[in-house]
């Protein structure tokens, strides 16, 4: 396999009966981050229509934006994503972009996010010319990952044992929906991934995970990582606001950080989409704060096979 890239981003469906944005998230430059489709009112769309607009955009998540279920609270939305493939429980990068929007729109401050994963805060403020928004997590959860799946995710991205890093042990982490943690020893591991997509989606699906988490530390708060994300037909992730939510809960269920502390976290650099996420964790709140900037970027059309 060459060396992954995600989809890219096609130009806008005309037929379509939507009005998509385009949006890049965890980035100030057009050039770095996740790309996200936000269609702002999707009232009129039904789950098929939404399937084949994400399918057409390409970006590994896009955003359908309906009304809260309050109808006096006009900062209160309800989000659904979808991949090329399916309807994804909660996405971070698109829920990031989705904020942004809004916020250029509605101006600064906070907002209420009702998604399947359940109700997500989300603040946006600027900061030095540049609107960034602070998403705070469902309450997550930390699991054991059975050997036997760990064996099997080893397999399926051709890596030995002996290259995981034992300071940091594989779990299965949730904060909205379920990720796999897998922590390499060097980061030479990390940039070479060239994986089994069938032999690795398969394996994501029976364990309901949305992406594989591939996680190399350089210090005690500064973490590089790559997200392989088959099982929503994109060969890997730019940038996972979703992901490192679920990082924030394992590093605070492993000890690895302080009660309260500030994670950074860089994604998308070998696949040439710098990406920088901002994890936050407060003592006496179980949930998981993720930030990141996010800036409108111009459809650019696929490659044509």
């Amino acid at each position: 396999m060459t060396n992954p890239t995600r989809t890219t981003a096609t130009e806008p469906a005309r037929h379509l009966p939507a009005k998509v944005l385009h949006y890049a998230a965890f980035t100030t430059s057009p050039a770095g981050g996740n790309g996200a489709g936000v269609v702002l009112d999707a009232s009129l769309l039904d789950d098929a229509e939404m399937v084949t607009i994400a399918a057409e955009l390409g970006y590994s998540e896009s955003a359908f934006v309906t009304p809260g279920p309050d109808p006096d609270d006009d900062r209160s939305f309800t989000l659904r994503f979808f991949s090329p493939k399916a309807e994804v429980g909660f996405c971070g990068h698109a829920t990031v972009a989705t904020a942004v929007a809004l916020g250029e729109r509605l101006g600064e401050g906070d907002f209420g996010f009702h998604t399947a994963a359940g109700h997500v805060p989300v603040t946006v403020r600027e900061e030095n010319g540049v609107l960034k928004a602070t998403l705070t997590s469902v309450e997550p959860h930390v699991l054991d990952a059975a050997p036997a799946d760990v064996a099997e995710a080893l397999a399926a991205l051709g890596w030995q044992p002996g290259e995981l890093d034992d300071a940091l042990p594989a779990k299965i982490a949730f904060a909205g929906v379920r990720h796999l943690v897998l922590a390499a020893t060097t980061r030479e591991r990390l940039a070479a991934l060239d994986y089994d997509f069938e032999r690795l989606l398969r394996l994501m699906r029976r364990l309901d995970l949305t992406t594989v988490q591939l996680v190399w530390r350089e210090t005690a708060t500064v973490f590089h990582v790559r997200d392989p994300f088959p099982v929503g037909g994109v060969v890997e992730d730019a940038a996972t606001g979703a992901a490192a939510a679920a990082f924030g809960a394992y590093a605070r269920h492993l000890s690895l950080v302080p009660a309260d502390a500030r994670l950074t976290l860089h994604q998308g650099h070998d696949m040439g989409r710098p990406s920088l996420l901002e994890v936050g964790l407060r003592a006496g709140d179980p949930r998981v704060r993720v930030t990141g900037a996010a800036i409108g970027i111009r459809p650019t059309p696929a490659p044509r096979s």
